[in-house]
């Protein structure tokens, strides 16, 4: 038996033996979901249990370092583990800004002293984390952002404004970019963590089309932080901003076609019983090809992620290609259901979930840069143009 296949077969029992039946199935809700953080309440006892298992194996973040609160695990166990979870339907024990973007930067560009600190506890989901980016003024153009910074001797000073900051009024830390250089663009940026229940911190709730947001506005006004809280270089963050913006497109373009069963016919038959319309039989079948081609790109991105070579375009394909599979996800779910997927709230549409989903679907192409940005990124770097 070789070393992988009798990981493959302990993980496999370890699992069945500890991901409870509850967390088999995917999360339909947001408190369906440990999101961790200082005031986070476990859903039910099999999500804490599922939760807690998992990170004492360090399996919260399995290819982390094991001094950094990781798995310790090689790029081609963490493949294991993945599949292996995704055979047996298990949830992810944890979400987390912390382990989707910021986990990620602090291992490229933060000290040592910073990784000890922040990476152990994102691990172990003590902090909740949200990402201050765009602004009012500096969405797609993000480099024009004017949130500062000032160097006040022992300590910065910040004040401006950031927009859409995805539960900024649940999260405990932000990873933050400040200017810190008003004369330069990109080269007088910096990226900056600090506490959200610092004085001059305050946040307000964005309410969408939906009935429902995750999104906020967030203001600082004058808000003291540490010196010792600049990731990377003074006027440096730029650097790190777009090394996390690459993992940010990953998590968005996974859209829930990374694990489980990505067939929409499936899902639609089994709630909405046979349908004859051979026209959107087709729109279905064609999307679940799709679906399963999407996953096996995700399966070679990952690889070649994690092995340090894939193309530095690659990001912003995925992102593109599983912002379009997921909004056409949902037109055909639409579709599907007819009138009766008109309904906004009663008991037979669950509080109206396929339109509210659908609704929410169109700002997919607009969050963690918009599709216009991630074809003009794609073709730089595919033509080897100025700027890539």
């Amino acid at each position: 038996m070789t070393d992988e296949t009798s990981f493959r077969a302990e993980t496999r029992a370890w699992l069945e033996a500890n991901c409870p039946p509850a967390m088999r199935e995917p999360a339909t809700a947001l408190d369906d979901a440990y999101w961790g953080g200082r005031n986070s309440r476990f859903a039910s006892p099999e999500q804490q249990q599922w939760f807690e298992a998992m990170a004492a194996r360090g399996w919260t973040v399995p290819d982390w370092p094991k001094e950094y609160g990781g798995g310790g695990l090689s790029p081609e166990q963490t493949k294991i583990l993945r599949q292996e979870m995704a055979a047996l339907g298990c949830r992810s024990p944890l979400h987390s800004f912390g382990i989707w973007m910021l986990g990620p930067a602090l291992l490229q560009f933060g000290t040592e002293e910073q990784k000890r600190h922040y990476l152990p506890e994102i691990a172990q989901g003590k902090i909740r984390w949200c990402q201050g980016y765009s602004e009012p003024g500096a969405g797609s153009d993000l480099a024009g952002l004017q949130t500062r910074a000032e160097d006040m001797g022992d300590h910065w000073l910040v004040n401006g404004q950031k927009v859409w900051t995805s539960y900024a009024d649940k999260a405990d830390w932000i990873f933050c970019l400040v200017r810190t250089d008003p004369t330069t663009k990109q080269g007088g940026i910096s990226f900056l963590l600090f506490d959200m229940a610092s004085t001059g911190v305050s946040t307000k709730p964005i309410l969408l089309i939906s009935g429902s947001s995750p999104f906020c506005e967030t203001f600082f006004d004058n808000v003291k932080v540490p010196k010792d809280q600049i990731v990377g270089a003074v006027n440096q963050g730029w650097t790190v901003a777009k090394y996390l913006l690459g993992h940010e497109r990953e998590m968005i373009s996974s859209m829930g076609f990374g694990t489980g069963d990505p067939s929409l016919g499936r899902q639609l038959v089994a709630d909405l019983g046979a349908f004859e319309d051979p026209v959107l039989r087709a729109q279905v079948a064609l999307h679940d090809v799709d679906a399963l081609a999407f996953r096996a790109m995700s399966e070679k991105f990952l690889d070649e992620l994690k092995h340090g070579r894939a193309h530095p375009a690659q990001p912003s394909m995925m992102k593109y290609a599983g912002t379009e599979l997921n909004k056409r996800k949902l037109e055909l779910e639409m579709a599907a259901g007819g009138s009766d997927a008109l309904e906004w709230e009663s008991a037979r549409s669950d509080g109206g979930t396929v339109p509210r989903n659908w609704l929410r679907s169109k700002a997919n192409s607009i969050e963690g840069g918009t599709s216009e940005v991630q074809l003009g990124i794609i073709a730089k770097h595919i033509l080897n143009l100025p700027g890539a």
